[in-house]
């Protein structure tokens, strides 16, 4: 690869970077406006909100990519102000499921409602053509992506796997 081809990957990265902190930064802030909610709180939400039987905490954290202490402190939150109700699993007694509350799922609709209204304003200016296009282009990047990685994932537990049957010598 050439020097200009790192600069063309750069230049997307940062593209694709800057077009998402500009969205999410826009949807943090409608939330907090409209909503007086966060956006990590909505996308514990959303999360719940696809589970009828609840999510364990530590699902929930694998779910948002997030460690499970940063969960914690957005459940007692939410719990607190009636969106969802936390009890203990039938089958291990060591994790708690969480639920929304009909109230929770009525006011996550709602603003669920005009999330997606953003998004579409955010993206109007897009021809159905270049979403088309867009779409397409992002799909095979997350795949890959997910295909490297996995890829790199295998090779470096091996890796690590050879290490660990390597004998250390004291020098």
């Amino acid at each position: 690869m050439t020097d200009e081809d790192h600069k063309r990957e750069l230049r997307i990265w940062l593209r694709l970077f800057a077009s998402t902190t500009l969205i999410e930064n826009e949807i943090r802030s409608r939330l907090r406006e409209r909503f007086a909610f966060t956006l990590p709180r909505f996308d514990l939400l959303a999360q719940l909100d696809r589970a009828d039987d609840g999510l364990s905490l530590g699902e929930v954290s694998r779910r948002l990519m997030v460690s499970a202490a940063n969960i914690t402190s957005i459940v007692e939150k939410l719990v607190e102000d009636g969106y969802i109700t936390r009890s203990q699993s039938h089958t291990d007694r060591r994790a708690q499921i969480i639920r929304m509350t009909h109230a929770g799922r009525s006011a996550f609709r709602t603003m669920a409602k005009a999330h997606s209204e953003w998004i579409t304003e955010f993206l109007c200016d897009l021809s159905t053509d270049d979403m088309t296009l867009l779409n397409s282009a992002l799909i095979q990047l997350k795949q890959a992506l997910q295909t490297r990685l996995s890829k790199s994932n295998t090779a470096l537990a091996e890796t690590e796997d050879l290490q660990a049957d390597t004998p250390s010598y004291p020098k």
